[in-house]
């Protein structure tokens, strides 16, 4: 349909957009399987997994769906970016995930739309663009400090070629790519290192650097560009409420960074615009002096930005943000900004990261990645876009782009539409054949759509809609909630609940640990840790609720402590952690959590001390966002503690041993202890304490180190001690512990890949009651934010169902009584153990380092015996349900 029709009837997309908002996708609870022994209380309603509906809709483990519009074509691991041929007969594609980094050509005729031709490099980082003939194709090369160029021929490479970038600057990652007007230039974003570099097709070597920076203060005028004031408010009144924290000092050695993202220049060749990812605004160069003139002031981490047809209009996607801003290119000023989320009120998490325009300049289209859809906005007046709807996509679109031949919109969709089950198991003991790691089970997918018409687009959005269970007042569902539930229905209601324990352990799944307990739905087969290890983990489930349907929202530690201290993962981190976690050459990326690069992965919604700051709520964190200061000494004592981030200083304990697996938890526990009985002499807690107990993560077998098994039960121990002491203490007939794993890595689960085991445990917890209701990380965070009356810190925590159906109106005040595993704390690898080399020589000292297919498989063996053969676990992002689950699944948004 011709673009301007859809235009003129904008007021029916704005129409949808009221009724749809009204929709109430929200989940509800669920029952412990068939067959497995009910507990006191009876569940009345079914179980929901993750996992292909009846009804189409594929349920995810974060309590969204997907059901993605077009036809869908799988590619390789995390597809980032996408690039439509000129002739629009082609569609080019790059990968940059875990696994291999691919150069993937599509032809985009409407009859084909299938893969033509692919190619592996070394890796790739955002930059992907064709020559205004069509006849090159330049990827950019990442930490390789290259780009590639290959000379194309009807959906063919060939002629590999590279421009060398290296030692243009020290620290240098090559990111974007684009073209001048006149086909003549390429603009090179020197992501790290700081620099955009022009250089001319024909003779590469003769490249102008642009050296980058971020504004010190406010823009300074510089030339033409005037000071820009204060930026308006949203679109249409749609506000985005994401109050920015402030930003924390990037490091010494990175002296007022920006990390150029994208440069775009104007028709004319006069203005280059570039997105400063870093800096959180927009670079304005004036191309005949290749000088900076000022910058556009934005959002948090803009990403890709588009001109005009006419270049007189910028737009903006700020992913750490919900806006898209736009700005007037003939005196630097704002028009408007865009609220892309598909609730005005939103807080921070649909990351908008890409943008496209219609040839005409008219329409606008938005991808969001964590929302799982497209927002459409027309453009005509610039000044004012009009929202039309929403398209659903696959899982984290990162890349939308129109062609203008075939009158398709092209979505790159990172994490695609399922994952496959991992029924071999870790595998052998050879890295060739091992397939199964959980960050090599998302494939992503390009998928075709043509325009939609005005009734296409109302039935879109109403999908899109119903895959999202945020509401547009962020209330909670309290359908089925037991009358006086401790836990508030709103922000700022009553709790007996008045302080709250946040335990956060290392890399379990809910079968490795809780797989033997029959009242779960568990796989007895792939319990490693069953309750001679892990009793008190065992106890605690079995005295007060156990939770068989719970994911992790993370999928290694890098993200997992993101979503679990922050409910969001920013694309900084998204996009960072497969390429450090596969092996990043020069490492230049970093390990992207818990502080360590705090000015790129900060959400814009801050994490849950920030949140607490606000509310005036106390809080304090042992060992989370603490890093150590040298070692321990024999005595055992060691150097204090550093915060990780200025928010944490003055509320951490620095003698607290953080990430350490030489310290045992056990006296982790001790120290916890004691400062506790200090707070209970004081006769005052802090509100919110967060606890790091992280030794079930294990050593391996490294000859002379605990066992893995005795680490296990070391953390066991020191789990119920810690509880017992809280129990026992003036503090506990108002308080609440939880215990969460901040991701589940490698370790086979039946169910799912991100299934972890929690606990719960306070009096006004039920006890020995199964809660088999779909929640995940979040749903822990919301439970906690409306105990303690604190604001949501993303779309995420704003959406999960709180933890009602684990909590009673009437309170149990017995406390708990710790028990001993059943198993030598003391014992030691011994050498010749299996793994013992490979444990010896890897990387334990910071959170995931090693090969996590082979820990894996290190300490399967090292519980089981070196001879045993690994089960064949399912283990997926989502589960495929049975015929059975079908015809049990009566969630009634899905009818």
């Amino acid at each position: 349909m011709p673009t301007k029709s859809l235009i003129a009837l904008s007021a029916l997309g704005l129409c949808c957009l009221a009724l749809f908002a009204g929709l109430d996708p929200r989940s509800r609870g669920q029952a412990p399987a068939e067959g497995k022994p009910q507990t006191k209380a009876e569940v009345r309603e079914p179980r929901v997994l993750p996992g292909l509906l009846k009804t189409g809709f594929v349920q995810l483990p974060n309590q969204w769906k997907l059901r993605p519009t077009g036809r869908q074509v799988e590619v390789g691991d995390l597809p980032t970016n996408i690039a439509v041929h000129p002739s629009g007969q082609y569609i080019a594609a790059i990968t940059g995930g875990y696994k291999a980094h691919e150069i993937i050509i599509l032809d985009a005729a409407k009859s084909k739309q299938k893969v033509l031709s692919q190619v592996v490099v070394d890796q790739t980082f955002t930059g992907l663009c064709f020559s205004k003939d069509g006849k090159k194709l330049y990827v950019s090369g990442g930490e390789m400090e290259v780009i590639h160029e290959y000379d194309f021929t009807r959906g063919l490479l060939s002629n590999a070629q590279s421009i060398n970038l290296a030692g243009i600057a020290p620290k240098s990652v090559v990111g974007g790519l684009s073209m001048d007007a006149n086909g003549r230039e390429l603009f090179c974003c020197q992501t790290w290192g700081d620099n955009v570099i022009r250089i001319p097709v024909d003779n590469p070597a003769n490249r102008t650097v642009i050296a980058m920076a971020g504004p010190k203060t406010k823009p300074e005028p510089k030339k033409d560009i005037k000071p820009l004031g204060e930026l308006p408010s949203p679109s249409d009144n749609r506000k985005d409420p994401t109050t920015e924290t402030k930003k924390e000092s990037p490091p010494k050695s990175l002296a007022n960074p920006c990390h150029p993202y994208l440069a775009v220049a104007d028709k004319d060749n006069k203005k280059l615009y570039v997105s400063l990812w870093m800096a959180s605004c927009v670079a304005v160069i004036d191309l005949e002096t290749n000088e900076v003139t000022g910058h556009l002031p934005t959002a948090s981490h803009p990403t890709e930005l588009i001109l005009s047809p006419d270049s007189t209009t910028l737009y903006v996607a700020c992913a750490n943000s919900t806006q898209v801003h736009v700005f007037d290119t003939t005196n630097g000023k704002p028009l408007q900004v865009i609220n892309a989320a598909i609730h005005p009120n939103a807080p921070n998490g649909n990351t908008p990261c890409s943008l496209c325009l219609t040839p005409d300049g008219e329409m606008l289209f938005v991808a969001n990645s964590d929302a799982n859809n497209l927002a459409v906005f027309n453009v005509s007046d610039p000044q004012l876009a009009k929202p039309l709807g929403f398209i659903p996509t696959g899982w984290y679109p990162t890349s939308v782009r129109f062609n203008p031949v075939t009158k398709q919109l092209a979505i790159a969709n990172g994490k695609g539409l399922s994952s496959k089950a991992n029924r071999g198991g870790p595998g052998p003991y050879s890295r060739g054949s091992l397939k199964e790691y959980i960050g090599e089970l998302l494939n992503g997918t390009i998928g075709f759509l043509e325009m939609p018409n005005p009734r296409e687009l109302a039935n879109y959005t109403k999908t899109a809609y119903l895959c999202s269970p945020l509401q547009k007042d962020s209330a909670v569902n309290a359908d089925n909630v037991e009358p006086g539930n401790p836990i508030p229905v709103k922000l700022g209601g009553a709790s007996p609940i008045k302080h709250v324990i946040y335990i956060i352990k290392e890399n379990r799944t809910y079968d490795q640990v809780f797989g033997d307990l029959p009242q779960g739905n568990g796989e007895p087969e792939l319990c490693l840790f069953p309750e001679a290890i892990t009793a008190n983990h065992h106890k605690l489930a079995k005295e007060f609720v156990l939770l068989d349907n719970f994911y992790a929202d993370g999928e290694v530690s890098a993200d997992g402590h993101e979503w679990s201290m922050g409910a969001y993962a920013t694309d900084f981190v998204e996009r960072a952690w497969p390429l450090s976690y596969r092996g990043s050459p020069k490492n230049r990326f970093g390990y992207p959590s818990e502080g360590a690069i705090d000015y790129m992965s900060r959400p814009s919604g801050g994490y849950i001390w920030d949140k607490a700051a606000e509310a005036g709520v106390s809080y304090f964190t042992f060992g989370e966002w603490v890093n150590n200061v040298g070692i321990v000494k024999p005595d055992g004592t060691f150097a204090d503690c550093k915060a990780s981030v200025p928010a944490i200083e003055g509320h951490f304990d620095p003698q607290f041993r953080a990430y350490d697996l030489e310290y045992p938890d056990v006296k982790r526990a001790e120290r916890f202890i004691a400062k506790w009985k200090e707070f209970e002499a004081k006769g005052e807690a802090p509100r919110l304490t967060i606890l790091k107990l992280p030794n079930d993560h294990t050593s391996g077998t490294r000859v002379g180190k605990p066992t893995p098994t005795a680490m296990v039960a070391d953390n066991d121990l020191a789990l119920g001690r810690a509880v017992e002491a809280v129990t026992n203490s003036i503090f506990w007939k108002d308080t609440a512990i939880f215990v969460l794993e901040d991701d589940t890595q490698n370790g086979p689960d039946h169910v799912d890949a991100h299934r972890c085991p929690v606990l719960v445990i306070s009096p006004y917890t039920k006890r020995q009651y199964v809660d088999s209701t779909l929640y995940s990380t979040t749903s822990m965070l919301h439970t906690m934010e409306l105990i303690l009356g604190l604001k949501p810190m993303s779309q995420f925590d704003a959406a999960a169902r709180p933890l009602y159906a684990s909590f009673t109106a009437k309170p149990d005040f017995t406390p708990y009584k710790s028990v001993e595993p059943k198993t030598d704390l003391k014992a030691k690898n011994v050498a010749g153990a299996f793994g013992a080399v490979w444990s010896e020589l890897a990387n334990l000292e910071k959170e995931d380092q090693a090969d996590d297919l082979k820990f894996n498989e290190v300490i399967w063996k090292s519980v089981k015996g070196a001879q045993s053969a690994i089960p064949a676990p399912v283990r997926a992002a989502f589960f495929y349900s049975t015929k059975k689950e079908d015809d049990d699944d009566d969630d009634e948004d899905d009818k």
